[in-house]
């Protein structure tokens, strides 16, 4: 983090009071999560990791692991898997919430979509919890390129999508853990920070920015979205994670989040980081190398 990432969530820990008390992070090795847990432990803020390795291992199908990782929790970072969007979703996080509230958690930061009306059914029912919350409702991740599904292609040098051109202020994975530390360690009580990046680039214009920084060429190339769910299921994907991807694709990327939003700006005092420097990193970490 910067300086200024640095001092603003010191602020909202000393305006807490007490040492900050445990933080479950469900999701703790995912893109997001991962990064959350490191910004708290540098802050010495202590932390549980939420998942099925863990010890004790969290498993959203399994409701029995859930007392055992909200004992003696204050704050959570709530990530839910695959996605808010989901038929399962909006039950598992009433129940979920539920769960917390009965075990004396104060604090919940939801990580929610951006354009997502499922994520946002499941925001109310975080909202009406009685717990004390913050939503980070995030646009597309720019790490979808480098620590996702995406990688492959772009080490291939084509990425296949049925996105069209449409525009997508991607947001960085670190700027989503900045504000939502900041959320945990208090301050941000009843906010909803929709985090983009600062700018809108077409799936084209973001794969000739990765080749740029990665020194060749990275083509986009758009592909109808029967053809993609098609090509998906040849290559073994469960069927749950095809009518997502095609829900995001047919409905979340149609313009209603073209527009960048202030989420980062509000809540941590900075501008977004612009995908340029993102590909710059990515590529400089030698991770689409081929």
């Amino acid at each position: 983090m910067t300086n200024n990432e640095d001092t603003t969530v010191n602020d909202s820990v000393s305006t807490a009071g007490a040492d900050p008390g445990l933080t479950l992070v469900l999701g703790g090795t995912g893109k997001t999560g991962r990064r959350v847990v490191e910004r708290l432990e540098a802050l010495d803020v202590p932390v549980r990791m939420g998942s099925r390795s863990a010890e004790p291992a969290f498993d959203w199908e399994d409701e029995t692991t859930w007392a055992p990782v909200l004992r003696d929790v204050e704050a959570v970072y709530l990530v839910y898997y695959p996605d808010l969007a989901v038929p399962q979703a909006p039950a598992a996080i009433t129940a979920f919430t539920a769960a917390a509230s009965a075990a004396g958690v104060r604090r919940v930061v939801l990580l929610s979509g951006r354009g997502e009306d499922e994520a946002q059914a499941c925001e109310r029912i975080v909202q009406d919890s009685g717990l004390e919350w913050t939503v980070v409702r995030a646009s597309w991740f720019a790490q979808n390129f480098s620590e996702d599904y995406l990688l492959d292609p772009v080490r291939e040098g084509e990425v296949v999508l049925p996105a069209g051109d449409v525009p997508e202020p991607f947001v960085d994975a670190d700027d989503i853990a900045d504000v939502a530390v900041a959320a945990l360690t208090g301050g941000h009580a009843g906010q909803v920070y929709e985090v983009t990046g600062p700018r809108a680039l077409t799936f084209a214009e973001a794969a000739a920015e990765i080749g740029g920084a990665a020194g060749r060429e990275i083509v986009y190339i758009p592909v109808g979205m029967d053809d993609y769910a098609a090509a998906l299921r040849e290559h073994g994907l469960p069927g749950e994670v095809v009518d997502l991807l095609t829900y995001l694709f047919t409905t979340v990327l149609d313009g209603r989040n073209s527009a960048p939003a202030d989420g980062v700006r509000r809540a941590l005092g900075r501008e977004p980081r612009d995908f340029a420097d993102y590909a710059k990193e990515a590529a400089a970490s030698g991770i689409w190398t081929v």
